[in-house]
């Protein structure tokens, strides 16, 4: 399902906003990012999604995958500070619909960064099992 009020340009002028300290804050935060999908039931469906978006900052934080545009990282990381922020467009104590605007974020964004995620996948693939 998509809110009417959550598409590429409600994602797209956010992500305008971020910064390198916010990619930092996305790394620290990938843990709660990661269980918070785990532990609720509708995000579940994008847990696979999840990871690879968790990953590619992660690569991109450390230095190790620099590839991807500034603007991908950045909504990336948007989405991935806005799913554990306290604040959302609808509550997610609110039972059933509490879920909904981050799951349209993530809808929004996996759109938006589509193709750098399968150049990320193609080229984490390469890279020698014993990394991370």
């Amino acid at each position: 399902m998509r809110l009417p009020w959550i598409n590429r340009r409600f994602v797209e002028k956010r992500a305008s906003k971020i910064t390198e300290a916010d990619v930092k804050k996305a790394v620290d935060e990938s843990d709660a990012v990661r269980n918070k999908f785990e532990h609720a039931g509708p995000l579940g469906r994008y847990m696979e999604d999840v990871r690879l978006l968790i990953s590619i900052v992660r690569d991109y934080w450390t230095g190790e995958y620099r590839t991807i545009p500034w603007w991908a990282i950045s909504a990336i990381v948007f989405t991935l500070l806005y799913v554990v922020s306290p604040v959302d467009l609808i509550p997610d104590f609110i039972p059933v619909i509490g879920y909904l605007d981050d799951a349209a974020v993530v809808s929004v964004c996996l759109m938006l960064v589509e193709q750098e995620l399968h150049t990320y996948r193609a080229w984490k693939e390469k890279q020698p099992a014993n990394r991370p």
